[in-house]
């Protein structure tokens, strides 16, 4: 299993997503945790590593836990994403291990990862997602 956090970050109906360089899939912002490290700090860490602005740690709210097959792993690896929304401050923008910057709306469902498109179903079911 591998363990994620990821933030969701909605505007006007479509949610904030990235592209790392070399890859072709979206995924929703985070990373793994280093050891020791709670999903706060991990989240923290990875927005910052990767969008260059703060989230802050008060207003962080859970979201849900999703699993499914991990992209690019042997069938049967699992990636569990522990999904937090947070208010951040700074300007969004991409870090050098991104490549692109994108806000995602369903119909972009073919462009994410196996455990985002579930992500996805969930928001469009909740009408957070347009």
């Amino acid at each position: 299993m591998i363990d994620k956090i990821a933030w969701l970050y909605l505007r006007d109906g479509r949610i904030l997503s990235t592209r790392s360089r070399g890859k072709s899939v979206f995924y929703l912002p985070g990373g793994k945790r280093e050891p020791g490290e709670s999903d706060t700090e991990t989240l923290i860490r990875e927005i910052r590593e990767e969008l260059t602005v703060e989230i802050d740690p008060a207003n962080i709210e859970p979201a849900g836990i999703f699993e499914a097959q991990a992209d690019g792993h042997a069938m049967g690896l699992l990636v569990r994403m522990t999904c937090y929304t947070a208010e951040f401050s700074g300007t969004l923008a991409a870090s050098n291990e991104i490549e692109e910057v994108a806000w995602l709306g369903y119909e972009d469902r073919g462009r994410v990862s196996a455990v985002d498109k579930i992500i996805f179903d969930h928001l469009l079911e909740t009408g957070l997602l347009r």
